[in-house]
């Protein structure tokens, strides 16, 4: 653990409830965009929005405003540090959560979809920015894997938070939720939460440093490849995302079934990354990493084959997108660690970079695998398994032809 040797705010909390803690603000992102799934018929409905597919674009605009703000958060985090800046982003998320609230159309409803979204990646950018600058190597992955294992009861919870207000509500009560967990956030992190960057280690914002802060991401090997890699993942992840309502509703004709169907497939992406924690360090990122993104092509392969084939139902479309949500944190987890290997000295930027470069794919991707929904969930596995395969040959390419080991011997801390 690389410790700063002084902190401003409060003492720094123990190893336990700081993993708490940096899972719970990971959790605004998640529960924005999952908590919306069961609700997006009723949006549509309410908000006069007729094309199935551009309902859609509730989960496409937070996605976009989310890509869009991680370059801007590294640099200022980098500069001003993490503890102030976090706190407004949270703040902003609440507001920003409340504005949609109350949104009277749905472009405002959009709108604040995209400002929501620019909070919630300020506040991940720079927690994961607080991780690099305490812990690297293996003991930052098994702290982002310990993280993400908690991180995944949004995943898991919020569908079903979405339909149980919906049961009691308004569609816009969701939204008021999302505010509500925003305040309690923000009072957690205000309370406990120290600035983990030293002013020695802060970087002027200058056209100069910017440039040589980015150089420093993109030349490097690792940060780039691992990185595009991730973004080639991200792809099939946010394909599914955007198009998973649909297909509980149009393919499997059981809509009622989506909040219990997808926290199955979270809990998998659950233990997975508790797993990964687990063995992270005895077995090394590239051997799990690796061996986790063959397992996701192949099994993608398997679902485009039942796809192809129209053999669709409930236990296979579960079944089989859980052992890829199984897959999904062994092969993201390990590749965002590697990407930030060598990147301790410029970490906000890093994380903004990188995350920008997988989120701003993502987006692209997902978005022409959701609108080629066609009532079948064969785009969907296509993209999926096209990710895969891209994510292989970036891998292969950025670990000079080698896989499960890295290119030399200093390239993993053994």
């Amino acid at each position: 653990m690389a410790s700063p040797a002084t902190h401003t705010g409060p003492a720094m909390p123990g190893r336990s409830e700081f993993v708490a803690l940096i899972s719970t603000i990971m959790m605004v992102a998640a529960l924005a965009i999952d908590s919306m799934l069961p609700a997006l018929p009723a949006i549509g409905h309410g908000l006069g929005v007729s094309g199935e597919n551009d309902r859609q674009y509730v989960i496409s605009a937070f996605l976009i405003g989310f890509s869009a703000m991680q370059l801007f958060a590294g640099t200022l985090t980098d500069r001003y540090g993490r503890r102030t800046l976090l706190l407004w982003s949270l703040f902003g998320y609440s507001l920003a959560s409340l504005a949609a609230t109350f949104a009277p159309g749905f472009p405002e409803l959009l709108a604040a979809r995209v400002v929501q979204g620019m909070m919630a990646a300020g506040a991940q950018v720079i927690i994961r920015s607080s991780v690099r600058d305490l812990f690297e190597g293996r003991e930052m992955a098994q702290v982002m894997s310990l993280a993400s294992s908690i991180f995944m009861l949004a995943p898991i919870l919020a569908p079903a938070m979405g339909q149980l207000v919906l049961n009691l509500g308004p569609w816009r009560w969701i939204f008021a939720v999302l505010a509500l967990f925003g305040v309690f956030t923000w009072v957690w992190t205000l309370l406990r939460l120290p600035e983990t960057l030293q002013e020695a280690d802060r970087i002027p914002i200058s056209p100069a440093t910017i440039r040589s802060s980015a150089w420093a991401v993109a030349s490097d090997r690792l940060s780039l490849g691992y990185s595009l890699a991730s973004a080639a993942m991200v792809a099939g992840l946010f394909g599914f995302l955007l198009s998973v309502q649909q297909v509980f509703e149009h393919v499997l004709h059981m809509p009622e079934a989506l909040p219990a169907g997808f926290a199955i497939m979270a809990i998998g992406m659950s233990a997975a990354s508790l797993a990964n924690a687990a063995i992270v360090k005895r077995y090394g990122m590239r051997l799990i990493g690796h061996g986790a993104l063959l397992f996701f092509i192949v099994v993608a392969g398997i679902h485009l084959v039942f796809a192809l084939y129209g053999e669709e139902t409930f236990f296979t479309f579960v079944g089989l997108q859980m052992l890829m949500m199984i897959a999904f944190p062994f092969v993201m987890g390990n590749f965002g660690a590697m990407a930030m290997e060598r990147m301790g000295h410029v970490a906000g930027m890093a994380n903004a970079l990188q995350g920008s470069i997988a989120n701003v794919a993502g987006i692209i991707g997902g978005t022409l695998v959701g609108q080629a929904f066609n009532g079948t969930t064969v785009p969907l596995y296509i993209g999926a398994m096209a990710g895969g395969i891209i994510a292989l040959f970036i891998v292969i390419v950025t670990e000079g032809g080698k896989l499960f080991v890295a290119r030399n011997a200093k390239a993993e801390d053994e």
